[in-house]
């Protein structure tokens, strides 16, 4: 299994992104898929996943309304779409599989098995 995150950059503040976490190697409707991201100095954080049945299940109060997150199955694909951009949200995002499990579980980061290398973005303000 593999993911591959894209899209990270530098963005000015109240500004969009999107990111694309492509997966390889596994059995696509078999996975939920999370975004997760750690801030320079901070743990990591949940932010969003879906299920393998597109079940949204939102980690993290901050990205309510401005974080949306979706799949495609032709593409192998995760997107995830971040509007009204603050500098806060700097950090380096990943994605990560479910350990084969088609719900999304806790935002417990050991309970999700492969994930990608994570791509940075950076909010200017």
């Amino acid at each position: 299994v593999q993911l591959v995150e894209s899209g990270g950059g530098l963005v000015q503040a109240g500004g969009s992104l999107r990111l694309s976490c492509t997966a390889s190697g596994l059995t696509w409707d078999d996975y939920a898929i999370g975004w997760f991201r750690q801030a320079p100095g901070k743990e990591r954080e949940g932010v969003l996943c879906i299920s393998s049945i597109d079940r949204v299940t939102n980690y993290a109060d901050a990205v309510k309304g401005r974080f949306t997150i979706s799949r495609d199955g032709a593409k192998n694909t995760v997107y995830l779409e971040m509007h009204s951009l603050k500098p806060e949200d700097t950090a380096v995002y990943s994605c990560a599989e479910s350990h084969g499990i088609i719900h999304c579980h806790e935002p417990n980061p050991p309970l999700f098995g492969t994930w990608g290398q994570g791509t940075q973005f950076t909010v200017s303000s």
